[in-house]
């Protein structure tokens, strides 16, 4: 075999090798030479001086691995505690093929120790035995949703946006959805409330993307989420109730991580030092112009949009900054971000660039353009000329991440505050004293004035394209709705029950599966039916099972939604202690008798069917977890199960400090006999834990009544990834 077909086989091993779950090898060597990237950046002294050639040494270095706690915060705290406690302190002092391998790092600037980051690369995570326990723990959560791989700098943009749990928030391009798992963890900082006031609309303009963004979500289980599918750079305006009348749903928040070039992830994307030419830049810009004018025309006055990029190329950063700027006469601000994250290091935005062509030709202004390049290169690439207008835009507040500062990716970000409304919104004001935006007409008039002028007016408005578009629709239920009958006296539910907020993916036949949005979502939903593409939303609450009828309810809880509804449930719930929750996880089918004496003696009185199982922490002993646990249940006859997906079921065993580890050769086995001293090895079954076995979340095996006695659901039981 010949030298390159060799590199090619290596390369495409390579590929397969890196999607396992984010936790595997990265790709096979390639050269990491790239003469005209070099040439580039070094004349346009984005580096400190001195310093290009530790900057261009980083580039070649393979990205360190970070990971995020994500998770809403009492729980969080716990997977924090068993990572120091235990993985940490294992993997100290280690020696992997003559490397010595450092203890995790907290990222100094990352609040409350939630990322951390290791000099591990992710093929000796995964490939050395001595830290297979860290990797299947590492593998196993996230696929539950309680860790996730990634890139520290991509962890800045939620942090700037300073959310509170009241606020309306946009992600206009927002897959894979790391970002957009931050976004949702700031809406629920208070776990005690169902319910946050606030949410998410989580954009992608590409299909298939969208389900990934689903999948990501759909992990935190909130019902404040929605993903919906359009391009961003014409995202329909929506309309909301408002005290009886239509009014304009403008964002308080909004999260512009524009398509770039993507230079800042040669790290981990080894492809862009083959493929890198100065041309990438100039074809970005204007999308990247035309989203960030399509989000602050949807931006509440007073709100903030954060503007990101991987790239650190200037004409895709701050140029589009000072267009913006400019178009907004005085609408915008760049704000001081300087003091809100201490301990990231930052190179202020620059004032002046040029641009190259990929021939190798340099353009310092406008005017030196020839007509015939007029249409690859405009003058909104170019730093505005007048240094009175340059200064006033402070520039310098944007905030370029370079590599070989704190090992990490290179990033560009940038966070605008909204004083008024843009000029255009203002020529046709209204409604609320915020402002629709220009009338078709003028839309279209003003776009064709700015293509001549070399400006970006706001963007045409497209006719919304639906083919290729089969998502089930979202059915409200009225508050009459007979299934509610049962269900109501069945669980008991409380007189606040937000019935109208439940909802079904069919029109026709028997409801499956029922779930819960917030009142704002709905409110959302109901009114922009017309004109908004929506992949995903809700998170499913109950269940239809074919055996619950006879015991009064037809519906059994999901755990997906247990935290969202339990607060609404009067009945069917049996407190549990540490060690009832060991049995119930570890045993497929416990006799009521194993559990302790209490939580034995509330079953007892409990009719068979659906049950709430909940712990709640006592603070005087410390060494038992601190933050609730609620899980679903079956009780049976004279038995009782927990209904919960394997890895979360392995993920609240850690949080007990119960061993779950597999072994390699396939030889550890799932214990069922409930070792109440909690040294036992739970093994998992997951045969293919790294090849994305994140898409089979599925509940574990619901066998049917066996010699214990136990009637339990049929039906249903499956794949809790899906939405419908």
């Amino acid at each position: 075999m010949g030298k390159r077909s060799r590199q090619r086989q290596k390369n495409q091993t390579a590929g397969r090798d890196s999607r396992d779950n984010g936790w595997g090898a990265g790709y096979a060597d390639i050269v990491k030479e790239n003469k005209l990237f070099e040439h580039y950046y070094k004349e346009q002294g984005l580096v400190p001086d001195g310093e290009f050639e530790q900057f261009m040494e980083a580039l070649r270095e393979p990205l360190p691995a970070t990971i995020r706690i994500t998770g809403y915060k009492s729980h969080a705290k716990e997977i924090l505690h068993c990572l120091k406690e235990k993985y940490f302190k294992d993997i100290q002092e280690l020696e992997i093929d003559g490397q010595k391998i450092e203890a995790p790092q907290a990222l100094s600037w990352y609040p409350d120790e939630q990322a951390w980051h290791t000099n591990m690369s992710r093929k000796i995570i995964r490939k050395s035995p001595l830290l297979e326990k860290f990797h299947q723990f590492l593998v196993s959560e996230t696929e539950s949703g309680n860790i996730s791989r990634q890139e520290a700098v991509s962890m800045i943009p939620p942090l700037l946006l300073k959310i509170e749990p009241h606020h309306k928030i946009l992600d206009m391009c927002a897959a894979p959805g790391s970002k957009t798992a931050q976004l949702i963890e700031m809406l629920h900082s208070d776990m005690d409330v169902p319910f946050p006031e606030g949410f998410v609309i989580a954009n992608d303009v590409d299909n298939k993307r969208c389900y990934l963004l689903v999948h990501q979500a759909k992990r935190l289980n909130s019902p404040c989420i929605m993903v919906v599918n359009h391009d961003a750079s014409c995202i329909p305006t929506l309309q909301i109730d408002s005290d009886g009348k239509k009014d304009i749903l403008f964002y308080d928040r909004i999260l512009c991580d524009v398509p770039c070039s993507g230079d800042g992830t040669m790290r981990k994307n080894i492809d862009v030092w083959k493929k890198w030419t100065t041309s990438n830049s100039l074809h970005l810009h204007g999308l990247q112009l035309r989203i960030a004018v399509r989000g602050v025309e949807q931006l509440a006055v007073g709100g903030r949009m954060v503007y990101s990029t991987c790239s650190l190329n200037p004409i895709e950063d701050e140029a589009v900054i000072a267009a913006l700027l400019e178009k907004s006469e005085g609408a915008l601000e760049l704000a001081d971000c300087s003091a809100d994250l201490p301990g990231l290091k930052w190179m202020p935005g620059v004032t002046s660039w040029k641009l190259m062509t990929k021939e190798g030709q340099w353009f310092s202004d406008w005017s030196e353009v020839p007509s015939s390049r007029h249409t690859q290169i405009r003058p909104t690439m170019f730093p505005p000329k007048d240094p009175e207008k340059l200064a006033s835009m402070h520039l310098e507040r944007c905030m370029r991440i370079l590599p070989h500062h704190q090992n990490t990716g290179g990033f560009f970000v940038a966070v605008l505050e909204k004083k008024s409304l843009m000029p255009w919104n203002k020529r046709y004001p209204k409604g609320n004293g915020q402002a629709e935006e220009a009338p078709k007409g003028a839309s279209l008039t003003q776009e064709a004035t700015a293509k001549q002028d070399g400006v970006c007016g706001p963007p045409p408005l497209k006719k919304m394209r639906l083919f290729g578009y089969k998502e089930d629709p979202f059915v409200f239920l009225t508050e009459d709705d007979p299934v509610f009958t049962t269900i109501q006296s069945f669980y008991d539910l409380s007189p606040g029950f937000p019935k109208l907020n439940v909802l079904t993916r069919t029109h026709e036949g028997k409801k499956r599966h029922l779930y819960m949005v917030s009142k704002e979502l709905r409110n959302v939903l109901l009114n922009n039916s017309e004109r908004m593409k929506v992949i995903n939303t809700g998170v499913k609450v109950w269940s239809r099972n074919s055996d619950g009828e006879e015991f009064g309810c037809a519906f059994r809880l999901a755990q997906e939604g247990i935290y969202t509804l339990q607060p609404y449930i009067r009945s069917r719930i049996i407190r549990v202690s540490v060690e009832d929750i060991k049995v119930l996880l570890t045993q497929e089918n416990p006799f009521l008798s194993k559990l302790e004496d209490d939580a034995h003696a509330q079953a007892k009185k409990l009719g068979m069917g659906s049950i709430v199982l909940k712990y709640i922490p006592n603070p005087n002993n410390p060494a038992e977890p601190q933050c609730p646990i609620q899980l679903c249940g079956w009780r049976g006859k004279t038995s009782i199960r927990a209904f919960v997906p394997r890895n979360e079921r392995f993920h609240y065993l850690r949080m007990l400090g119960v061993e779950v580890f597999r072994d390699k050769q396939g030889l550890g086995q799932k214990r069922r006999d409930g070792d109440k001293e909690g040294k036992e090895e739970v093994a998992d079954e997951v045969e293919k834990e790294e090849e994305g076995a994140a898409e089979n979340e599925e509940d574990l095996d619901l066998e049917n009544a066996n010699e214990n006695g136990s009637s339990e659901p049929k039906t249903d039981s499956g794949n809790q990834g899906t939405s419908s």
